[in-house]
């Protein structure tokens, strides 16, 4: 384990390099098994160097199907760390989780985050499963992303708003109706909701 680590801080660089981080979080999930990942996850999440933390938090997602302890540690602990760029690996390492347990099988995972009283927990979801439309279930079921989207449209995170809208402005390129046709029923007199209303209906705007 702590020659991993050694691996680790000499393989990766002072500078951001989110596409090695990708892929030596791969390569570990490839060969080892859930629960070395989890372990290693957890033990590089300790180090100081926060993209050696990011490694260990998408292992952490990929170990999570058989740890439970996994899933908890992601949305109790790493949802907290002040690092947005980490946060931003929560939401790859959510979806990571998702994709191999199935979307549809995460739909109340999906729903129990976007329910969650932190910020950075319901912004994984909406972040992390972007383009919403392009995974499987939700390619087939566009509805169903777009009702768990638009039931956080009055989100009391700005932050939140803005990737729920953007998510819904995604949708909109390949089902413009569906989108559309919610949008007309939205009582724009709320700010919160005007301002993913203008992100959801951005490319809707064009076509008019």
């Amino acid at each position: 384990m702590n020659e991993y680590m050694k691996y680790l801080e000499e393989l990766i660089p002072e500078k951001d390099s989110l596409k090695l981080v990708k892929n030596e979080a791969e390569k570990y999930y490839k060969s080892h098994s859930a629960d070395d990942c989890f372990s290693m996850g957890m033990k590089l999440y300790e180090s100081d160097n926060f993209q050696i933390q990011e490694v260990g938090v998408l292992l952490l997602g990929y170990s999570a199907h058989g740890n439970a302890p996994a899933i908890d540690f992601l949305k109790n602990t790493v949802s907290r760390h002040s690092s947005w760029k980490v946060q931003e690996i929560l939401a790859m390492a959510f979806d990571n989780h998702c994709k191999i347990i199935g979307y549809e099988a995460a739909l109340p995972l999906i729903e129990e985050w976007l329910n969650s009283d932190c910020a950075n927990v319901r912004r994984a979801v909406s972040e992390g499963l972007r383009i919403w439309t392009g995974r499987p279930y939700f390619k087939d079921n566009p509805q169903a992303a777009i009702q768990l989207l638009f039931a956080h449209k009055e989100d009391n995170s700005e932050y939140v708003r803005k990737s729920i809208g953007n998510a819904l402005k995604d949708i909109s390129k390949r089902y413009p109706q569906m989108i559309a046709e919610e949008l007309k029923s939205w009582d724009l007199s709320s700010g919160e909701i005007k301002q993913v209303y203008k992100l959801a209906g951005k490319f809707l705007d064009k076509d008019k």
